[in-house]
């Protein structure tokens, strides 16, 4: 495992359309820094490095005329086909966790990866601990649906194509389920930020 000094940092994961961004807030609210890991894809998907490499490793009808990357194109193949998203993941992973150790060095205190994709990309390499966020599989669908403005067929097979609640909890030192109201979830988030305080007594 890589260790970085004077820092703990907490992976924060779970299912679509679960409440992770919800969580996240929280225990932002609540002191620890958030890194989201998102935000280092996007910024990876704006180098020119990465989309050379799309271009002569996948497809050169995932780089637009200008230049850029065709996202909708990319989610669209690697929703349907898992051998297109394992190679895109290859592609852009390393890029990704560059940019996140590179924060993580000038981070301190408490540090949350909010990284949907923690597991794939081997970031819970570097955690401490990790958090899932988790709902049944319906509430999710509903919820991605009225988040995306797609059907709840389309969301449902979004979600195939991801791992499911057991291999979460299975892989996670926390899990909070959001069955429930957003109030529920906000309080359990809290309830789960102050356990990992008294952990690593902070």
């Amino acid at each position: 495992m890589l260790r970085f000094p004077n820092i703990i940092v907490i992976g924060l994961t779970g299912m679509s359309g679960a409440g992770k961004s919800t969580v996240s807030a929280v225990f932002k609210d609540k002191g620890f820094e958030v890194i989201d890991c998102d935000k280092s894809a996007r910024c990876a998907a704006n180098r020119h490095a990465f989309l050379e490499e799309v271009a002569n490793r996948l497809s050169k009808g995932f780089i637009k005329s200008d230049g850029t990357l065709d996202r909708a194109a990319v989610a669209d193949a690697i929703y349907r086909d898992e051998g297109v998203r394992e190679r895109y993941q290859r592609i852009i992973f390393p890029y990704i966790v560059y940019d996140i150790v590179t924060r993580l060095k000038n981070s301190r205190g408490i540090t949350v990866l909010d990284a949907p994709t923690l597991f794939e990309s081997k970031l819970d390499m570097v955690c401490d601990m990790v958090v899932c966020v988790t709902a049944s599989l319906e509430l999710c669908a509903k919820r991605i649906a009225l988040r995306d403005g797609i059907s709840e067929r389309q969301a449902s097979e979004r979600l195939s194509s991801q791992h499911k609640e057991d291999f979460f909890k299975e892989n996670s030192d926390f899990c909070i389920e959001n069955n429930s109201s957003a109030e529920e979830l906000r309080l359990a988030a809290e309830r789960t930020a102050d356990k990992m305080k008294g952990e690593f007594d902070v």
